[in-house]
């Protein structure tokens, strides 16, 4: 069998690939590194077609992170997925969704864990960056506490997975009047890889620099 062993050279050729097969016209210079990394997780250019933003989502999430700034976290999976090393000011990732008070709290109000878990956020939800990849309903509880609060979130990465509520969720972050700055994957395509492959490349704008040049 013929197949590449340099590990440099693999990454070179994944990412030339991908900018070749990608059509990434129109993203502005820092979203486009963004996609790229989604891409790379995702295996597959096409999920740029899908992609929502507003033009600044990279750099007020960026900036959020610069100064201190949480990241709250849908599931174990995006959590954990987010390196530590690329956060520029060792920001506190945050996920609820093993607290112990999380079961009483959602039967309380009739509704999932992980849109109770929003609820636990709200104290320090603003200016905070969230990234959603698993719970469409947890997309939905964010929007209406914003709504309710006027407490807003520096970015939303809203990238849920699934055939129940994910496609409906994330057209209402793309459609919300809230002001909110967002990333998000149209449909039903998501989950916490692309995700995670999106904060990891938002958290330094020295690594999506660098990377950059890296990639070309």
């Amino acid at each position: 069998m013929d197949y590449l062993t340099d590990g440099a050279e693999i990454y070179r050729e994944s990412f030339r690939i991908i900018r070749e097969e990608t059509n990434l016209v129109r993203f502005p210079d820092d979203v486009s590194r963004v996609v790229v990394r989604m891409v790379h997780a995702a295996g597959s250019p096409d999920i740029a077609d899908d992609v929502a933003f507003t033009p600044g989502v990279v750099t007020a999430a960026n900036q959020a992170l610069r100064n201190g700034a949480p990241i709250f976290c849908d599931s174990s999976m995006v959590a954990t997925g987010i390196i530590s090393s690329r956060l520029p000011a060792a920001n506190e990732v945050v996920c609820h969704i093993k607290d112990p008070r999380l079961a009483e709290l959602a039967a309380a109000k009739s509704m999932t864990k992980t849109m109770a878990a929003i609820d636990l956020w709200l104290p320090r939800l603003d200016g905070a960056v969230v990234a959603i990849g698993n719970a469409p309903t947890a997309l939905f509880r964010l929007l209406e506490v914003v709504a309710e609060t006027g407490v807003k979130p520096a970015a939303v990465v809203g990238i849920p997975v699934g055939f129940v509520g994910a496609a409906e969720s994330k057209e209402a972050l793309v459609a919300n009047e809230l002001g909110l700055e967002y990333l998000a994957v149209r449909g039903r395509r998501g989950g916490s890889a692309l995700t995670v492959a999106a904060i990891n490349a938002i958290a330094s704008v020295d690594e999506l620099t660098n990377t950059s040049k890296q990639e070309n």
